[in-house]
């Protein structure tokens, strides 16, 4: 017997989404977690189903998600990244509306390094004249 799964990678700053699909109803498990526990931040639940939303196959998969790294934030992005590469991966013919939802391109801003002779990456110590 052979089930389909379909598998999405998805990263943000330092998070990272390990996603994974397969027909069913629609349970949504985050590191073992249900997605309202581990999510608790409306915005965030919004921004991860909204590749589903759009693509109109909510309650169609049950999503399996293993994220690690970075902070809440991060981690919905990476999610919401993934999700829509494992879309992606079920149906090809999805891209293009994925595409023009801007959710198909990773966002590849991180925290700049810290620089030394510095405090932060840019912010040099305060100088005086006398």
């Amino acid at each position: 017997m052979t089930t389909d799964i379909y598998h999405g990678v998805g990263k943000r700053k330092s998070a990272i989404a390990r996603v994974w699909m397969r027909p069913g109803t629609g349970i949504v498990t985050i590191n073992n977690i249900p997605l309202e526990n581990y999510f608790t931040r409306e915005t965030l639940i919004a921004f991860i189903l909204r590749p589903l939303r759009l693509t109109s196959t909510e309650g169609q998969f049950d999503i399996k998600v293993n994220v690690k790294g970075g902070g809440i934030s991060g981690q919905a992005d990476a999610v919401g990244y993934g999700l829509a590469k494992a879309l992606i991966d079920y149906d090809i013919n999805l891209r293009p509306v994925l595409k023009k939802a801007g959710l198909c391109t990773r966002d590849a801003r991180v925290v700049e390094r810290k620089k030394y002779g510095r405090h932060k990456a840019r912010k040099g110590f305060q100088w005086r004249k006398r």
